[in-house]
């Protein structure tokens, strides 16, 4: 998989990375990546790929794909469930370490309140123990969308160190799902940042939630415009612009 898609990233479009030489001092285990999301796949495939290049003594570059012959395979991500059931490709990369849960607000594209299932905090809980854990707070390739409290409760039970990421330029190189080519000639970006200073006994959920959103570029005091419903409007209709530009 990594064989296949590395051409995404250094090929059809050019991915620029920033601060991945943080990668290498990070200690084996309970380790939590936080990042923004843009499509369903893709982002965790370069963040894969950056990984492992940086262990690998790769600063800031996935060039020489050598370093795949030795990755580190303890990296897992979390999932919808019902996303990564969607078909071959999804369930392949689901054996690569996804840790698939259910929903709690959306399910088969409609909001939905469910309560979340003990099992899959669980489930993340061991994935941590067991290495890296890279987490999508806001549920959604919608942007500017609330983080899900969820991930801060996990933060303050597991007190893990928290790496943020912020992505760029996915959204144009990919479709949705992030398994087809949109666009060619993007430039992609990925900042990773220095680990967050969190109070993991004093800080409140709703305190950690709201750094969550400065780290991930999230926080909708970001915004350049005046309100989150005019951004998505007038993304609509740049999108709308671009559907003829946006194919081969």
């Amino acid at each position: 998989m990594g064989l296949f898609s590395h051409r995404r990233y250094r090929g059809f479009n050019e991915l620029q990375i920033e601060g991945s030489e943080i990668i290498r001092d990070l200690p084996d285990n309970n380790v939590l990546f936080v990042a923004n999301h843009q499509t369903y796949f893709a982002d965790v495939a370069a963040m894969l790929h950056v990984f492992n290049a940086a262990l690998s003594g790769r600063v800031d570059n996935i060039k020489d794909v050598g370093y795949l012959w030795q990755p580190k395979l303890n990296i897992y991500f979390v999932a919808a469930k019902e996303t990564m059931r969607a078909g071959i490709l999804p369930k392949i990369m689901a054996y690569g370490g996804s840790i698939s849960i259910e929903r709690t607000w959306r399910e088969k594209g409609k909001d939905v309140n469910k309560k979340v299932k003990l099992s899959d905090v669980s489930n993340i809980t061991t994935a941590l123990k067991d290495g890296w854990v890279i987490t999508f707070p806001q549920g959604t390739t919608t942007p500017f969308k609330p983080i899900r409290r969820g991930t801060a409760h996990i933060i303050r039970q597991n007190k893990p160190i928290v790496i943020p990421i912020v992505i760029d330029g996915f959204r144009r190189s990919f479709d949705k799902k992030g398994l087809m080519i949109k666009k060619r000639g993007i430039l992609q970006s990925m900042v990773i940042k220095k680990p967050m200073d969190i109070d993991y006994e004093n800080d409140s959920v709703d305190d950690i939630v709201e750094k969550l959103q400065y780290a991930i570029e999230q926080h909708p005091s970001l915004l350049k415009v005046n309100k989150i419903e005019d951004y998505h409007k007038s993304e609509k209709e740049l999108n709308k612009k671009r559907e003829f530009w946006d194919m081969y």
